[in-house]
C-alpha cells in the first residue's frame, strides 16, 4: 500500500504562551486518535507550535484506508420468529439497527447475523474530519469568535496548510480554505512561505525567520543564556516554565544582555527576581556567592541592527517596577516589624476563628511548646510565632505576594532580631509543597509544625473537615508538612501532646470533644499514602498505626524496622502465630492472665518457650528504650523454633482452668513482646 507524508499547520493571532505546549500536545494526540480509528497506519508524528502556529506532521501515512468487514449476532432464531414463522419486533429492530430490510439478514444459524463488507476510503477524505475533530477537542477553556463569524477557536484563525505529499487537500476548517501558503516572521518576513512538500516544512518557514519546532528554540534559549550568563560572570535563573513560557513568545529567538542601577540591589533580591521573572519574563543573573547581578536576559523575537535599541527599551520599561519595588521596601522599614501586627488585628484569618494577629498569638505559644520539646529555643520560637504574620501587612507583599515570608526574614534583621528569628519568618511555610525544602533551623521547625497544627486544629475544631474535592485551607498539605519536618528532620515530638496544647488555647471557638483524635488521626492517615509511594506494603502502615504512637518519627522508625523483619524467613511464620495468639486471647473471658507459674507446666516445651521469652525480654528492653526497633525484632525472630514447638506440643485450652490460665499468660508475654514494636499479627 502507498503512504506518503501529511502536514497541517494552522495559522492564528498569537496563542496563550502559558497553553501553547498543552495545545500542540493535545492537538498531536487528536490527530493520532482519528487516524487510529480510521485504520490508518503511519510511521512517526511530531508536533511543532510557534506562537502563530499550531502543525503537526505524519510521516508515511497510507493514501487508503484498508477495507473492513463487520460482522453483528442478532436475536437467537426461536426469538426472531413466532411459532408461525413470522418475524417479531425483535428480528425487526436487529434489521432496522443494521440499516437493512429483514430479508438482507442471514437467518441459517442459531442466530440471525448481518455481515458486511465496506471499502475503504482514500485518505485524503478522512483528514479533513480528523483535523477538525481534533482542533475542536483541544483543552481551551474559553473560546473566542472574531468579526461576523460563528466559528469559534481559542485566537482568529489566519490561514491553514493541509499537504498529504505534495497535494492540498481541498477543504475548509475553521473558516480557513485549505492551501500550502504559510506566514513567515512578522517583521523579517510578512510575505506568505509556500510549503514545497510536507518534509520541506521546517526548512521553508526557517527561510523566513521562523522556528517552527518549540524545542529547538527552547535549546538556543536556554544555550545561547547560559552563554551571556558566563560572558558577565553569573549563573542564569532559567525556571523550566518560564523557559517554556519565553519558548512560547518568540518565533526567531535573540537573547539579549541588558543591566539596571546598581542600587536597587539594596532591595530583597527575591522581590527583584519576582517583578523580572513574573512581569518582564527576564532570566535573572546571580554572582558565584548567589547574590543578584545588576543585569538580566531578555529573549527579543527579532534579529535587529540595532540590538541597543531594543537592550535600551527592556531598561527603560524595568525601572519603573524595580522601583516601586524599592520604594515598598523603604515604606516598610519606617517602622519595626512587630508594629505591623496592629493592622492584622483586624485582618480576618477565619470567621469563628477570630483574626490573623489571634493566629499569630497562638502559634506564639505553641511554637514555644515545641521548640521545649524538640531541643530549640523557646524564647526565640515564641518571638518568632508572634512575628510570623506581620509581613502580611507591608506595602511590599501587598504588592508582590510571593514576597511572604521572605520580607518579613529582611525586615526583622532590619530590626536587630536574632538571625534564628528572622529565618522561621520564611521557614514557618516550608516545606511550600511536595518534596521542597524543610526549614534548616530548629526554631524555624517549631513555628512551621505550630502554625500548621494550629490551622489543623482550628479548621477541624469548627467542622470543616476537607472533602475529596474540597480543601481550601490546604490541610492534607500542612499535616504532610508537619509529618516530613518531624521524620527528615529526626524531630522526636509527641503529636499528642502538642494537638492537645493547641486545642486548649483555641478555647470555647472550637468544639473540643473528640477533637485531639479526630486531628490526630487525619495527619497519621497521610502516613499512609507517604509509604505507598515509597513502595511500603500497607500491612505495615497498619501494623504500626494498631499501636498509636504519638511521635511521627518513632513511627517512621517502627515502619523501618517491620520492613526490615518481613524480609527475614521466620517473619511470616511468626506473622501467622501472632495472628493465632492475638484470636485466641480475644476469646478469653475477663481480664488476660499476665502471671506466669512454672508450677502449671508439665510440658517440656512450655519451659523451652517461657525460657526463651525470658532471655528476649531481657534483650530487647535495651534496644526498645534506645529504640532500635529493627535489632528488637531481628532477637525476637529466634523465637520461632520454640513457639513452633510449643504449639505442636501444648493444648493451650486444657481442661485445667489454672494450667489454662497459666498457658494464656505465657503466651501474652509472647505477644507483648511484638507489641513493643508493632502489631505484626496483622501481616499475616
Amino acid at each position: 500500500m502507498s503512504a506518503l507524508d501529511f502536514l497541517v499547520e494552522l495559522g492564528t493571532e498569537e496563542l496563550p504562551p502559558k497553553a501553547l505546549n498543552t495545545l500542540a500536545e493535545a492537538f498531536l494526540a487528536g490527530i493520532d486518535k482519528g487516524l487510529q480509528a480510521a485504520g490508518l497506519n503511519y510511521e512517526t508524528k511530531t508536533v511543532y507550535a510557534a506562537p502563530r502556529r499550531l502543525a503537526v506532521l505524519i510521516t508515511a501515512l497510507a493514501t487508503q484506508q484498508p477495507d473492513r468487514s463487520i460482522n453483528l449476532d442478532g436475536p437467537p432464531r426461536q426469538a426472531a420468529f413466532d411459532a408461525e414463522g413470522n418475524p417479531t419486533q425483535a428480528a425487526l429492530g436487529f434489521a432496522k439497527k443494521c440499516g437493512v430490510e429483514l430479508s438482507e439478514i442471514d437467518q441459517s444459524g442459531p442466530k440471525l447475523r448481518y455481515s458486511q463488507s465496506i471499502a475503504g476510503k482514500p485518505t485524503a477524505s478522512l483528514l479533513p474530519t480528523i483535523v477538525e475533530d481534533s482542533l475542536n477537542d483541544l483543552p481551551i477553556p474559553k473560546r473566542m469568535r472574531w468579526g461576523a463569524r460563528k466559528e469559534e477557536f481559542v485566537r482568529p484563525t489566519q490561514w491553514l496548510v493541509m499537504l498529504l505529499g505534495d497535494q492540498v487537500i481541498d477543504c475548509t476548517i475553521l473558516a480557513q480554505k485549505a492551501g500550502r501558503d504559510s506566514r513567515g516572521h512578522r517583521f523579517h518576513h510578512p510575505e506568505s512561505v509556500r510549503i514545497g512538500s510536507p518534509s520541506s516544512y521546517l526548512a521553508d518557514l526557517r527561510a523566513a525567520y521562523v522556528l517552527a519546532d518549540a524545542n529547538e528554540r527552547r535549546d538556543i534559549i536556554s544555550k545561547r543564556t547560559e552563554e551571556l550568563a558566563t560572558r558577565q560572570e553569573g549563573t542564569a535563573i532559567v525556571p523550566p516554565a518560564l523557559l517554556d513560557e519565553v519558548t512560547a513568545l518568540v518565533e526567531w529567538p535573540v537573547p539579549l544582555v541588558c543591566s539596571f542601577e546598581e542600587r536597587f540591589l539594596d532591595v530583597p533580591q527575591e522581590a527583584l527576581i519576582t517583578t523580572m521573572q513574573d512581569n518582564q519574563k527576564y532570566f535573572c543573573l546571580l554572582d558565584a556567592d548567589g547574590k543578584l547581578l545588576p543585569r538580566f536576559i531578555t529573549v527579543a523575537n527579532i534579529e535587529s541592527k540595532d540590538p541597543q535599541q531594543i537592550i535600551a527599551g527592556n531598561e527603560k520599561v524595568v525601572r519603573p517596577r524595580l522601583t516601586d519595588a524599592e520604594f515598598f521596601f523603604k515604606q516598610d522599614k519606617k517602622q519595626k516589624l512587630e508594629d505591623f501586627n496592629q493592622r492584622l488585628q483586624n485582618v480576618v484569618f477565619q470567621e469563628k476563628l477570630g483574626s490573623v494577629y489571634d493566629k499569630a498569638e497562638r502559634v506564639s505559644r505553641l511554637a514555644a511548646f515545641i521548640a521545649q520539646r524538640i531541643g530549640g529555643n523557646a524564647a526565640w520560637a515564641a518571638r518568632a510565632g508572634l512575628l510570623s504574620k506581620c509581613d502580611l501587612a507591608t506595602e511590599m507583599v501587598g504588592e508582590f505576594p510571593e514576597m511572604q515570608g521572605v520580607a518579613g526574614y529582611y525586615y526583622a534583621l532590619n530590626d536587630g532580631e536574632p538571625e534564628d528569628v528572622a529565618l522561621a519568618l520564611n521557614e514557618q511555610y516550608m516545606p511550600r509543597g511536595a518534596g521542597a525544602e524543610l526549614p534548616s533551623t530548629l526554631t524555624g521547625a517549631a513555628v512551621a509544625i505550630a502554625d500548621k497544627l494550629d490551622t489543623l486544629v482550628g479548621i477541624f475544631g469548627i467542622g470543616m473537615l476537607p472533602t475529596g474535592s474540597k480543601d481550601p485551607y490546604a490541610l492534607r498539605r500542612a499535616a504532610l508538612g508537619v509529618l516530613r519536618i518531624l521524620i527528615e528532620k529526626q524531630l522526636d515530638l509527641d503529636l499528642t501532646d502538642a494537638v492537645a496544647f493547641a486545642v486548649d488555647a483555641f478555647g470555647a471557638k472550637v468544639k473540643a470533644a473528640g477533637l485531639n483524635d479526630s486531628v490526630l488521626e487525619f495527619i497519621f492517615d497521610r502516613l499512609r499514602a507517604r509509604y505507598e509511594d515509597e513502595g511500603v506494603d500497607v500491612a505495615t502502615y497498619l501494623s504500626v498505626r494498631a499501636l498509636k504512637p504519638g511521635s511521627a518519627l518513632d513511627f517512621d522508625q517502627r515502619v523501618q524496622a517491620v520492613e526490615a523483619f518481613r524480609k527475614l524467613p521466620e517473619a511470616a511464620a511468626l506473622a501467622a502465630v501472632n495472628k493465632r495468639v492475638s484470636n485466641l486471647l480475644s476469646k478469653v473471658e475477663g481480664s488476660v492472665p499476665t502471671v506466669v507459674e512454672a508450677k502449671y507446666f508439665d510440658n517440656a516445651n512450655e519451659f523451652s518457650l517461657y525460657s526463651a521469652i525470658q532471655q528476649a525480654d531481657q534483650a530487647v528492653q535495651p534496644m526498645a528504650a534506645s529504640r532500635q526497633y529493627s535489632e528488637s525484632l531481628a532477637r525476637l525472630a529466634a523465637l520461632r523454633e520454640p513457639v513452633d514447638a510449643f504449639f505442636e506440643a501444648v493444648m493451650v485450652n486444657a481442661e485445667d482452668a489454672k494450667v489454662r490460665a497459666n498457658r494464656y499468660a505465657l503466651l501474652a508475654r509472647l505477644r507483648g513482646l511484638f507489641l513493643g514494636v508493632a502489631d505484626i499479627s496483622l501481616l499475616g
